[in-house]
């Protein structure tokens, strides 16, 4: 996946995210989406922090991998 298509799927992720907050109350359903939407915005900004210190490095940028929500989380803090 390149940047551009990274960058795409965080735009649209953040356009979700503001549409369902922009609603006023959110149902249970809303409040789970929102923490998937969450989740998926890490994991996406981790690939591309990852793809860009590899390219920085004169590394392989297309060997960086999307890391599971549990190992993210491990690096927010």
């Amino acid at each position: 996946m390149r940047d551009e298509a990274i960058l795409q799927h965080i735009s649209a992720l953040v356009d979700e995210e503001q549409r369902v907050r922009g609603q006023g109350s959110t149902t249970p359903t809303e409040q789970e989406r929102l923490h998937a939407i969450g989740d998926q915005l890490d994991r996406c900004w981790d690939l591309l922090r990852q793809r860009r210190a590899k390219r920085e490095f004169g590394e392989d940028p297309s060997t960086a991998h999307l890391r599971d929500t549990d190992t993210v989380r491990r690096y927010e803090g």
